[in-house]
């Protein structure tokens, strides 16, 4: 089997139980590196949002952790959600006003996030080309970006064939 490039992974078959693992851990790394607490409901968190390539909305999440015990109060999984965001250990996709565990912790990236509109995988892709474009447009404009979020909507390889 071809190796593929991990943003590949969200639209392929690929063994995701490595996959999770591996950013579970890279996650683990750097919250220890940051020196944050990551408690009990906040990698359960990450890790349910590891579970598919694909975001999750706030209320599909504490459903996942009131089913386990962790509370069902809406605060539970907005504030985990909110200290995985704020930390780099998961983004926020605008689009589906959703959640996606990053897949690159610990590394400086500003991703891309290619939205399947039929099955909802979502990808993060290096967005290096797109943004060192957007950052020429607005430095000639004389604008200082604080913050940019990339999305695009499409069809992934398996839901595109099948439209064929």
């Amino acid at each position: 089997m071809t190796e593929l490039l991990p943003e590949a992974r969200a639209f392929a078959a690929h063994d995701h139980s490595h996959c999770a693992g591996d950013t579970l851990a890279r996650a683990e790394a750097e919250a220890f590196r940051l020196g944050l607490r990551l408690t009990p409901v906040r990698k359960r968190t990450l890790e349910i949002l590891l579970e598919a390539h694909r975001a999750m909305g706030a209320y599909e999440v504490l459903d996942r952790l009131a089913a386990e015990g962790f509370g069902n109060q809406p605060p539970v999984a907005y504030r985990a959600l909110e200290f995985l965001v704020e930390h780099g250990l998961a983004h926020r996709v605008r689009r589906l006003n959703a959640f996606a565990a990053c897949m690159h912790p610990g590394e400086e990236h500003a991703p891309v996030f290619l939205i399947c509109r039929e099955c909802d995988a979502v990808a993060e892709a290096a967005a290096a080309p797109v943004r060192a474009a957007l950052d020429s447009v607005a430095q000639d404009l004389g604008f200082a970006i604080e913050r940019a979020n990339i999305e695009a909507l499409g069809l992934c390889p398996t839901c595109a064939e099948h439209q064929e």
